[in-house]
């Protein structure tokens, strides 16, 4: 059962270029969906959606009056490899820059230590979460093919660890892929923690490089409130990649994240209850679909606690966890989970002492062209908190390019 997880996700919006590594994709995972591009988008017409190789050359001088870029060993070097920060390196490289990324090594959980080339979309979000999704929805076809005539002798079980080991197998592969498309693009990839050391300098565990222009692009990381029996919580990268999937589940959160799960582990089996500190989920979304999505999902045996904020966790000596809310307490579950949110993910990265304005909510501070307080540092993505969509990380890295190496500046347009 190692063959296969679909085409549907390598054309998602954290996928890179197609190839026939990508086409291998429908191969990959057992229980794929059978797929097939249309005439009119065949393989070679999404290959050539990739930026020409361009023979634009470096601006001897860049917006902010930073020397020649002969003076240093990168015109951009970019700490962190996710969706922005591949796509940006990439461009770079293809409109006459010499571009290096450095990102820490591959883990599917990440870490002040571990992180991977692909970064939140590709290891731990919309890859992951899309492939534990489609796992989920066959519970609900086997309930309903009963009245299209389908018999079965025993009741289908799912076996937890063969998914999240293909799952995992599937995620090295796609970060390979990413590494491949650097290589070929002619990006330098550097494996390490990048701190900056001044506007011009990148240490990666203690090797330096120096850049005419530095990009920013780490993305965040989930957030989890400082609340007692903390330490007993799990967030979205850990749910992802469970050792046993879970009998009873708290999840904490109102948003699509916190939704999305339920929907996984409910359809998965588990019994599943969601605590939100609103009378509704999906706060911002349209009413009708915020009732909608809460009545359908509580026909499928979900339970809603509204108006219930998190006070604390307990554990027994059983090992069962309790969520105390402001409320009362809900005994007996095997795991609560946190989807409250995520934050810019900037901590060791040298930011403050080289002058970097960060804002009250922790993210990067930049204008309209994704430029710092510091002339020669930039930043995109997550990072930035502005929008925090894989598809708005990789417009910002465009946009970013053609202001540096083409002389063309450009905002994103959102």
């Amino acid at each position: 059962m190692k063959q296969a997880m679909a085409t549907s996700l390598s054309l998602s919006c954290c996928s890179p270029s197609l190839t026939r590594n990508t086409l291998f994709f429908t191969k990959t995972f057992p229980f794929s969906r059978s797929f097939s591009l249309p005439q009119s988008l065949s393989t070679k017409t999404l290959i050539s959606l990739s930026p020409p190789r361009r023979t634009f050359a470096v601006r001897a001088e860049s917006q902010n009056g930073a020397e020649p870029a002969g003076h240093y060993d990168f015109d951009l070097f970019t700490i962190g490899a996710g969706s922005g920060g591949v796509r940006a390196s990439r461009f770079a490289s293809n409109f006459g820059a010499n571009a290096a990324i450095c990102e820490l090594p591959f883990s599917t959980i990440s870490s002040d230590t571990t992180g991977g080339v692909g970064g939140t979309c590709v290891i731990r979000g919309c890859v992951p979460k899309k492939l534990l999704v489609y796992a989920s929805k066959f519970s609900h076809e086997f309930e309903e093919s009963n009245g299209f005539g389908w018999r079965y002798d025993s009741e289908p079980k799912h076996d937890w660890s063969s998914l999240i080991a293909n799952k995992n197998a599937e995620l090295q592969r796609l970060t390979g892929i990413y590494k491949n498309i650097l290589k070929n693009n002619n990006v330098k990839l550097i494996e390490g923690r990048g701190k900056i050391v001044d506007p011009h300098t990148v240490d990666v565990d203690g090797k330096l490089y120096t850049a005419k222009n530095i990009l920013v692009s780490v993305g965040g990381r989930p957030f989890i409130p400082d609340i007692p029996g903390k330490e007993y919580a799990i967030d979205s990268d850990a749910a992802l990649d469970l050792p046993s999937k879970p009998e009873k589940i708290a999840i904490v959160g109102g948003g699509y994240i916190a939704l999305e799960f339920a929907g996984i582990f409910n359809g998965l089996k588990s019994e599943v209850h969601v605590f939100i500190r609103q009378k509704k989920v999906l706060r911002g979304f349209d009413e009708e679909i915020r009732d909608f999505v809460e009545e359908h999902m509580a026909l499928r045996g979900i339970e809603f606690h509204t108006e219930e904020s998190p006070v604390a966790i307990t554990k027994a000596a059983d090992g069962s966890l309790s969520l105390k809310t402001s409320k009362g307490t809900v005994e007996g579950f095997s795991h609560v989970m946190f989807a409250t949110g995520r934050k810019p993910n900037i901590k060791n990265l040298g930011l403050e002492s080289v002058g970097v304005k960060i804002a009250k909510d922790g993210s990067i501070e930049v204008d309209e062209y994704s430029q710092t307080s510091v002339p020669s540092i930039w930043a995109i993505g997550d990072v930035t908190n502005r929008i925090n969509l894989t598809p708005v990380a990789l417009m910002e890295g465009v946009a970013l390019t053609k202001t540096l190496f083409l002389n063309e500046p450009t905002k994103p347009d959102y």
